[in-house]
């Protein structure tokens, strides 16, 4: 089964891509590691991401799809595949279509904007051996000092409240859109993300296998 998984920043739809990959035996593909791959393998499409990589611009989505097109044809991807964080837009998705691209179902791991902004801005991080905490749910025994190693534990400027705020405003503009589009083609479910990250990949895989 060829998937790919939506949802918004916090929302924990790659925990949740890789719950599948295991249980599936299928690849998780995110974009970044995929174009890497390219330019490290030196594939025509590889050396196309390379050129605008090297010049600071965004690699155009027909070479992205390329790419795309060449990881899904590796033995790994025979029996389906996970897309992590592409498409991101309706016109990346139109254009996965018009190159062929099969998809069967899109899966959307949906949780509200202020249980991902609680969720996300109560994260810290170790400076030392970054080591994750959360001061609700995973607090250090010593507020602001790590239990592992006894560096300082901060919150990063991507877990600052106005931070998370901004991204998500983004997906909803650009991805949120997908939600729409794939539903029209009777291939999106949607999984509501539960407190426990378990429960809610219990409720993925049964929207996968229904």
């Amino acid at each position: 089964m060829n998937m790919i998984f939506l949802g918004a920043p916090g929302a924990g739809k790659g925990t949740q891509a890789e719950v599948v990959c295991k249980e599936l035996n299928i690849p998780a593909i995110s974009t970044g590691n995929m174009l890497r791959e390219a330019v490290k393998n030196g594939t025509p499409a590889g050396l196309a991401a390379k050129e605008c990589m090297d010049r600071g611009d965004l690699v155009p989505d027909d070479v992205v799809i390329g790419i795309l097109k060449d990881r899904i044809a590796q033995d790994d991807a025979k029996n389906g595949f996970i897309l992590d964080g592409f498409p991101r837009t309706v016109s990346q998705a139109e254009a996965l279509d018009k190159m062929g691209v099969q998809i069967d179902k899109v899966v959307e791991i949906n949780v509200p904007d202020e249980k991902i902004t609680a969720r996300m801005s109560g994260r810290r991080v170790c400076e030392g051996c970054g080591n994750s905490y959360h001061i609700e749910y995973k607090p250090t025994k010593v507020e602001g000092v790590c239990d592992a190693c006894g560096a300082k534990v901060v919150q990063r400027i991507d877990d600052k409240p106005e931070t998370v705020k901004a991204r998500l405003a983004t997906y909803h503009e650009k991805t949120a859109p997908l939600k729409d589009y794939y539903a029209a083609k009777g291939k999106l479910v949607t999984v509501e993300g539960q407190e426990e990250i378990a429960e809610t990949s219990k409720l993925t895989l049964a929207a996968i296998k229904g």
